[in-house]
């Protein structure tokens, strides 16, 4: 099985994943109950509020491209995007040689409100059906089309009870059923929901968050000058790099002891907010920027990962566009240490936060693609032999500092942690 399409919402161009390889792991699926349970197996998350079709090929019904987008929340839109979609699946995989011979679509979204889940399955009855005749008005069949909500699933397509009842049938719980052990054995993994994985990349809020806008404010009427002014701009990239640095040094030494959220809180308490402001700023130079790209792999890429998320979670208020940068560097790592799911929705973010960022148009281009992403690696391992001379590697040489110089801080909340300056 090949990995999903980018993350996205109902405004955005829907993106494709390449068709699967022979030497990827085979499993089979037999009923709509197993294609249920296979779906977060087959994007590497739970999608939510979600539109997922895959292509289907051959006689042994092989999955190849998929595509994932956002539901759109208004039904005059899903006309236009039903045939959006389909046109973006089915042309972009004849592209590559390989017309689906059918197509497997999911529908996931939860209850609102009082609405049950047979309430969702109803409501976006509609949706589907448009999904089916703009597939088959390219020549290429729906082959199942399945409601998921309020842990049940629903078939658009079986009009048998016996397998397909009207109430729905259950989701096997996380990690219990066949697949989930077949999927295990194969190495594929579940990294959460998309809106865990998102959330992680989501600006600070609150009071937490008008402070870093105010170090922003501050950095930006100190840097901007010296930036635009040419005879200081190389020296403030000198110093960005130069923090970016000292950052990851103090992020290796100051590991969380706990993943996902709480780990974030933690990366949040080491960073100020005046220094995590310069470094947003500086990384706005494409050639800083691309230097930072260079940490990528072995010992630097744990702490580079830690810091571009730091960093775009402080990309707050009037300085949202500027999450561009640390986004497409969170998704190049996760993208070069083998997370894909994490890459396409990290780029997918990027390009939320500036459509026009260059960097990220062409990672996320590649990434769906299925290129393999050693040939930019060899290139950035090039460029920094040629500049070593002049740049060190990020070391583990000294102690652990936070903010003002002081040791690693405790871990609190992100809503609190990090707010000094």
């Amino acid at each position: 099985m090949t990995n999903n399409s980018e993350s996205r919402r109902p405004s955005d161009r829907p993106f494709i994943s390449p068709a699967g390889t022979t030497d990827e792991p085979q499993i089979t699926l037999r009923s709509p109950a197993e294609l249920a349970d296979a779906l977060p197996y087959m994007l590497g998350f739970h999608p939510s509020d979600s539109l997922v079709m895959v292509a289907v090929h051959g006689e042994g019904g092989r999955f190849g491209g998929r595509l994932r987008v956002g539901i759109p929340t208004a039904p005059a839109e899903w006309e236009d995007t039903a045939r959006q979609v389909a046109d973006c699946l089915i042309r972009g995989s004849e592209r590559r040689g390989v017309k689906p011979d059918g197509i497997v679509v999911y529908l996931c979204q939860e209850p609102r409100g009082e609405e049950s889940g047979r309430g969702v399955m109803t409501r976006l009855r509609p949706f589907a059906q448009r999904i089916r005749l703009a597939c088959g008005a390219l020549d290429v069949p729906v082959l199942e089309a399945l409601c998921l909500s309020a842990g049940r699933f629903w078939s658009y397509v079986c009009p048998d009870e016996r397998c397909c009842p009207a109430e729905g049938s259950p989701l096997a719980p996380v990690g219990t059923s066949v697949m989930a052990a077949a999927a295990t054995f194969a190495g594929l993994q579940i990294r959460g929901s998309l809106e865990e994985i998102e959330g992680r990349l989501a600006p600070l809020r609150g009071a937490v968050a008008e402070e870093a806008e105010r170090a922003l404010d501050r950095a930006a009427a100190a840097l901007m000058p010296r930036i635009l002014h040419g005879a200081t701009r190389e020296e403030v990239g000198t110093e960005t790099i130069t923090l970016a640095q000292a950052l990851m040094r103090r992020m290796t030494l100051a590991p969380p002891v706990e993943s996902g959220v709480q780990g974030d809180d933690w990366d949040d308490a080491l960073l100020g907010h005046d220094e995590a402001a310069s470094l947003i700023l500086g990384l706005q130079d494409r050639e800083v920027r691309d230097v930072a790209a260079e940490w990528m792999e072995g010992e630097e890429a744990a702490p580079a990962l830690r810091l571009w998320r730091a960093l775009a979670r402080r990309c707050v208020g009037a300085y949202g566009e500027h999450a561009a940068a640390p986004l497409t560097l969170a998704g190049w790592v996760s993208w070069s240490t083998g997370d894909e799911p994490t890459a396409r929705i990290a780029l997918g973010l990027a390009l939320r936060a500036d459509a026009e960022y260059r960097f990220a148009q062409l990672l996320h281009h590649a990434c769906n693609e299925g290129i393999d992403p050693e040939g930019l690696r060899q290139c950035l391992r090039e460029e920094r032999r040629r500049r070593e001379p002049r740049r060190s590697r990020p070391s583990a040489a000294t102690r652990p500092r936070g903010r003002g110089g002081r040791t690693a801080p405790r871990r609190g909340s992100r809503r609190t942690a990090g707010s000094g300056q």
